[in-house]
């Protein structure tokens, strides 16, 4: 077992920086998925731990040891790729073992290892096959098993569902979760999808252009996003956005938007004082938009006109596609609203949870 420590790494290619003064210390055990869009460098910040690219800058450390210049096969850990690269002439059990062979391992542990992990990961019938006789699902916990049998200090998944369709996606997102709090061993895993972030992980870090924007746990990220980044990532449907002007009215606070104005609540005026007069981002999560007759009770709402522009049914809700003052955003609301496409609407939006963003630089919240 084993803490993950990046240490101000910088990673070049050319004039291009994939990776720029990335600063995460990952806790011995601990399930950390970094997350951004494709590009943003987080696969890059994995294939450097793994000792696949070299840094240009900075330090690596894997529990209290330098890993720089330390050989990929030397550092103890093991990695799930997307493709799941497996061998097609051998069958499973050869698929599984062949690390373990070059490591010249005893063929009686390498027995034991790998119908342990065979075991864990529930394909303890498949060991006899061969790759192609394979569902996706089947050769990706194939490829689990190879990483496992290793018992690496330090497990890296980089993108490794998504060559699976919805419903493996979710039953697999599960499995590794499972595997994660079986092994109690440290995980690294990437990925584009913040659903699967928010669902896996103990932290997550959040990445754009190669640059760190916020480590915390899903919940944080969630309820308290650094910056409009940030916020529009985490969460899905993403967080809407308004231009906005922060101005005074009837002793309080109010957020003028040109085709609307709400109320802010007053525990949170004094928060925003300083902002009184200026531009500002008001950013509301879908789910914190309600048609008014099934608007939760004990909550602060503001009621807002909105064009229909599209409705999707899910069953247990709908998403309203609203337009207003040239804004478009999106609600969840209960599937009993009455809200027709290319029909006016109101709707109104829950204030205690609004969030406020400086409207330049790096769009920090306001806090």
């Amino acid at each position: 077992m084993a803490s993950v420590t990046y240490e101000h790494v910088f990673k070049r290619f050319g004039e291009v920086i994939a990776v720029s003064d990335l600063d995460i210390k990952v806790e011995d055990r601990e399930f950390l998925v970094l997350v951004g869009p494709s590009g943003c460098g987080k696969t890059t910040a994995l294939r450097l731990l793994a000792g696949l690219e070299e840094i240009s800058d900075g330090r690596i450390l894997i529990g209290e040891r330098v890993v720089n210049d330390v050989a990929p096969k030397d550092r103890d850990i093991a990695m799930v790729f997307q493709s799941y690269a497996l061998y097609p002439h051998m069958t499973v059990f050869d698929n599984m073992a062949f690390g373990l062979k070059l490591r010249k391992t005893p063929k009686q542990e390498i027995k034991r290892r790998v119908e342990q992990a065979a075991t864990i990961l529930g394909i303890e019938s498949l060991l006899d096959r061969r790759p192609r006789q394979l569902s996706g699902g089947q050769r990706q916990r194939v490829a689990l098993g190879r990483a496992i049998v290793r018992e690496p200090k330090v497990f890296l998944l980089d993108e490794p569902l998504s060559n699976l369709d919805a419903k493996l996606r979710v039953q697999t997102r599960a499995e590794i979760s499972k595997l994660h709090q079986r092994l109690q061993t440290t995980f690294i895993y990437v990925t584009h999808d913040q659903t699967e972030a928010m669902t896996m992980a103990d932290r997550i870090a959040v990445i754009k252009s190669g640059l760190l924007q916020q480590l915390d746990t899903p919940q944080r990220l969630y309820d308290k996003p650094g910056n409009v980044f940030v916020a529009g990532f985490i969460g899905s449907p993403a967080m809407n956005f308004f231009n906005a002007r922060l101005e005074r009215a009837d002793g309080g606070q109010v957020i003028d938007a040109g085709s609307f104005s709400v109320p802010i609540p007053s525990s949170r005026t004094s928060t925003y004082d300083r902002f009184v007069g200026r531009q500002v981002i008001f950013g509301i999560r879908p789910e914190d938009i309600h048609d008014p007759a099934f608007s939760p009770p004990g909550i602060m709402t503001a009621p807002v006109e909105a064009n229909v522009d599209v409705t999707e049914l899910m069953g247990n809700e709908i998403f309203l596609h609203l337009e207003t003052g040239g804004t478009t955003f999106t609600g969840r609301v209960d599937p009993r609203t009455s809200a027709k496409m290319g029909e006016k609407t109101r709707i109104v939006m829950n204030m205690e949870n609004m969030h406020l963003f400086e409207p330049d630089g790096e769009q920090k919240a306001i806090r």
